[in-house]
């Protein structure tokens, strides 16, 4: 099978990259062994919230240029902005619609009602500019009887250390009572296929009417609007107060389907996207790769001009840490690590974590190093890139899209 380029792995970063190409005329085929991190998504998109020296960011734009220089956005050179910009229009021209901007963070409710700075945000969401769009509100905080991967508890005892006064209520239906039968079934993702239903949706709409007088704010899990948005509008439209939904613990509803409009798009550009293979080797010819194979495909390889590699991190095997070492196992590529083990982590949990910030050495183009050499045709997007603390510097998000965005444009041009 013969491609224009070949992107191995369809998270975040493959499908932005894959949509900007196909946009462009270019023929791209993307490889996805199962799901991605946008499953697990908290409804948000962090650009840069954090430097690598503790410092907070609120204005990224401002803060990008005092990256270190092995970041991923050091080597966007002056387009991080430009990227930005792009980034955001591409969820908006695939219909996810996002609320944000790079000048400001704003900030999002967390699973436990915590509130955590972010770029974008899914407008299933309700941005906050401070603690004290809670204060000295009234809250209901809801859940769906049996449903356990969200803690009311959680959520209005962290409301109330920002002020506000809540008090706890549940909703059952006859509908979301066969889901409980089996507690594998009450799932975040099983529930809003039940309130899909437009016939059950209504019914929770009178349940929640005759339970929100006399509050200022309706809390409910995010579990509404799996194939579409639909519901969540319908929901917020028809009660006569603002309506907070929370994120829940894994699957995300939003972003499942989040996920869906971006494979959905990229296919109806015409791009090719294969669900449940795995890249395993690879064919090379001095500094360039020929070919690629997969599990499915066995002796049947990939054939493309150029390979992007947007394979994750750890989560999703994209690295593999050995005992004395990390290594990226589909292309042989030098990783960036330190050496001796110890130095990998801290025993305290929450704290910054060394081995984050280990990745695929690349060059400024990004295109991956093997044995100190530049591959032509070969390069690297996402958090399989080294040089970021993700979690400790909240920027994630942006290194999937930026990168994949770049790295896009370099093929376009030639």
């Amino acid at each position: 099978m013969k491609f224009d380029t070949l992107i191995i792995g369809g998270g975040l970063a493959g499908l932005t990259c894959g949509i900007r190409l196909q946009k462009n005329g270019v023929k791209c085929a993307i490889v996805s062994t199962g799901q991605s991190a946008l499953h697990f998504s908290s409804g948000s998109f962090d650009l840069l919230n954090e430097l690598a020296d503790g410092t907070k960011v609120d204005n990224p734009v401002a803060a990008a240029d005092k990256v270190s220089a092995n970041h991923p956005y050091a080597k966007l050179g002056d387009n991080f902005a430009y990227y930005v910009r792009e980034a955001k229009q591409q969820f908006l021209d695939c219909g996810i619609e996002v609320n944000g901007d790079a000048e400001h963070n704003h900030l999002r409710i967390t699973p436990m009602g915590t509130l955590k700075p972010t770029w974008l945000t899914f407008s299933d969401f309700t941005p906050l500019s401070s603690a004290n769009d809670i204060a000295g509100k009234k809250i209901l905080v809801v859940n769906m009887a049996g449903f356990l991967d969200f803690n009311t508890k959680f959520v209005a005892d962290s409301f109330e250390k920002y002020g506000a006064e809540c008090r706890i209520s549940s909703i059952n239906l006859p509908e979301l009572e066969r889901l409980r039968i089996s507690p594998t079934e009450m799932r975040s993702t099983n529930i809003a296929r039940v309130l899909e239903n437009e016939k059950t949706l209504e019914a929770l709409i009178l349940e929640l009417t005759g339970k929100i007088s006399d509050f200022d704010i309706v809390a409910l899990p995010a579990v509404f609007g799996l194939s579409s948005a639909a519901s969540v509008k319908k929901l917020k439209e028809s009660l006569d107060i603002p309506v907070w939904l929370i994120p829940t613990m894994p699957p995300s509803v939003p972003g499942i389907r989040a996920q869906q409009q971006l494979r959905r798009s990229f296919e109806e550009l015409g791009g090719v996207y294969m669900l449940g293979d795995t890249v395993v080797k690879a064919d090379f010819s001095g500094n360039k790769v020929q070919a690629v194979y997969s599990v499915n495909h066995g002796d049947i390889s990939f054939v493309a001009e150029n390979f992007i590699l947007a394979s994750g991190s750890y989560f999703s095997n994209g690295l593999v840490a050995q005992p004395d070492s990390v290594i990226e196992p589909v292309f042989g590529s030098d990783v960036d690590f330190t050496p001796g083990r110890d130095s990998w982590y801290d025993k305290a949990f929450f704290n910054k974590q060394n081995y984050m910030t280990f990745g695929v050495a690349t060059d400024d183009k990004l295109r991956i190093k093997i044995k100190g050499d530049a591959q032509r045709n070969l390069f690297a997007i996402g958090s399989v890139l080294s040089g970021s603390n993700t979690i400790h510097e909240g920027c994630g998000a942006g290194i999937s899209m930026l990168t994949a965005l770049y790295v896009a444009d370099n093929l376009i041009k030639g």
